[in-house]
This record gives C-alpha cells, structure tokens and sequence, in this order.
C-alpha cells in the first residue's frame, strides 16, 4: 500500500530542493517529535547514490538508520528511490503558494497507516517550517 503526504513550502523551489538535499539541512528537519533527532546525514544524490539518515531518541534508547539509494533524480522536480524491499518518491511542484511538496512511499506493517502516515507527515511539516524560518533569516 502506498501512503502520500503532502505540504506547501513558501520558498523558491530552488531553496526547496537544496534544503531537502542537504544533510546539514536533513539534521535540523527530519524528526517527527521534539524527542527525536537526526545525529548523521549523508547524501549522493546521483541515480545509484546512497542516502542515509541516523535517526535516535534524545535519551538514548533507541535510533535506527533510514537508508536507501536513489532510483530517479531529476532536480528540481523529483526524487525516487529505494528503501529495502520500498520505494519513495518526492515531487516538487511550484505553485503560486509556493513549493507543493508531495511525498509517496510503500507502507510497512509493523506500524499502522495512521502511524505511519502521521509520523511522515510530522517530518514534512518540519521540513516546512525549517525552510520558513531560513528564508526569513535571510
């Protein structure tokens, strides 16, 4: 089953694309909850490149690595890419709001689709607001 979750960026879909991309950037974004962080980041962002993630609990008691490697890159519009036995795909889509950033990826059955579909939602809107308060920076 696929799940897709969605937002709208306010943000140059250049700026959009560049802040999804880099690890540093990956680093600040990519948690779900104020109790999770992403400790390493690395990104080929190539066809047959590697991505990885290291995401953990702030106490420590647990953290696991979301990894895959990229099956399409076509910058700035859209990212696929493997994940295990899943695929993922991310397109960016300008719109007169901004970037419509949608995000669909093979569902897996240790957590439910609601689980699943909020806690990709939560990183998503994250991604958002990182990119939000970097353009009112500068």
């Amino acid at each position: 089953m696929q799940i897709t979750v969605s937002t709208v960026v306010a943000a140059p879909i250049a700026e959009v694309w560049r802040a999804y991309n880099t690890p540093a950037d990956i680093r600040v974004w990519n948690t779900a909850s104020p109790d999770w962080h992403t400790t390493a980041s690395s990104v080929d962002l190539r066809v047959g490149g590697r991505f990885s993630s290291r995401m953990e609990a702030k106490d420590g008691s647990f953290g696991f690595d979301f990894a895959g490697e990229y099956t399409r890159v076509d910058p700035p519009r859209l990212l696929e890419y493997r994940f295990g036995e899943r695929v993922g795909r991310v397109e960016f889509t300008p719109t007169p709001q901004g970037v419509h950033v949608t995000v669909s990826f093979d569902s897996e059955s240790t957590h439910s689709e609601e689980q699943q579909r909020a806690g990709w939602q939560a990183i998503l809107d994250n991604f958002a607001r990182h990119v939000a308060v970097r353009g009112a920076a500068a």
